[in-house]
Order: C-alpha cells, then structure tokens, then sequence
C-alpha cells in the first residue's frame, strides 16, 4: 500500500540512499540530468525545510520523492511554450527506487502535485525531464500533460529539457 506524506530531516538519510540507487541507472540509460553533486543533502534539507518534499512509502520503506513547489522556475523556462506569468505548481526532483518502478508511486506523486495545485488555487501543473528520460517523457502525456517544448538550463550544460504542462483549473 503506498503512503504520501512530507518528507522530514529523519528521512534524508533514507532519500540519498534511494538517489544513489536511482542515479546510476539513469546514467547507465543515457540519462544523465543528475550526478553525484546534484540533487544532493543540501538540496533536500533546502525542499525539507519548504515543506515541498514529498515522499512515498511502499510497505513502509521508502519507495519515491519529488519536490513540488510553487512557481520556482529558472528564467530559462521562458523557452518553453506556455506562460510564465501563469502562476503554476511545478515538480522537481522525482525519483522512484528502482525496485518500485511499475507500482504507481510517480503517480501517486504526480496526482498528490495536482491535488495541492486545487487546494492553492493554481490552475497549472508544470514539470521537466532530461531529453533522455524516456520513461517521464511517456508518463506525462499519460497523465494529460502536453508537451510545451524544449528548454536549456544555464546550471545544467550541455543538456536539454523536455517541458509538460497540465492545465486543472
């Protein structure tokens, strides 16, 4: 059965443990949006101490995260199709073990970044991915997301970003 809460300072050690399990597979696919530097401790504490970090607990162990935030988009978001002066809820920072794949966790995280979204009154979930996560990039659509175009991120070079954007108001 799976859990949604947020995420506290106790679980850190938990959340680096499941991102070195997830980041060496995504590179092995290609994927190389994250590393060792990034996301890291200070990252999470920072999402912690926001209240924007989400997790899921499958059978009582950790299982996925994301940070779901409110309007923290980098100037570069301007690329993408869709208007920045939209307030919106945007996801960060999903990651789900590898040995949960396939049960619904980036799901239940996604519905949970809509379910907030209502309850703040914001009419627009926004989320990005690696140009190589082919998984998110068939999730998405999957969950009405549409594809809002292709961006570029100064802090993450040489990579490109594939944009979505779910409208629920």
């Amino acid at each position: 059965m799976l859990h949604l809460r947020l995420a506290t300072p106790n679980d850190i050690p938990a959340i680096l443990t499941l991102i070195r399990r997830v980041v060496p597979l995504m590179n092995a696919a290609g994927n190389f949006q994250w590393e060792d530097s990034y996301p890291n401790e200070a990252v999470f504490r920072q999402d912690i101490a926001r209240q924007h970090l989400w997790l899921v607990e499958l059978d009582g162990q950790l299982a996925g995260i994301a940070a779901l935030t409110h309007n923290d988009q980098d100037a570069e978001y301007a690329q993408a199709d869709w208007d920045v002066t939209e307030p919106a809820l945007v996801t960060h920072r999903v990651a789900v073990d590898p040995a949960a794949q396939g049960r619904g966790v980036a799901v239940a995280l996604l519905q949970k970044a809509e379910e907030l979204a209502r309850q703040q009154g914001l009419r627009v979930l926004r989320v990005d991915t690696n140009s190589e996560n082919q998984a998110t990039q068939r999730l998405f659509p999957k969950l009405g997301y549409r594809f809002a175009g292709e961006i570029t991120l100064a802090f993450r070079p040489g990579l490109r970003f594939f944009c979505y954007e779910k409208w629920v108001g």
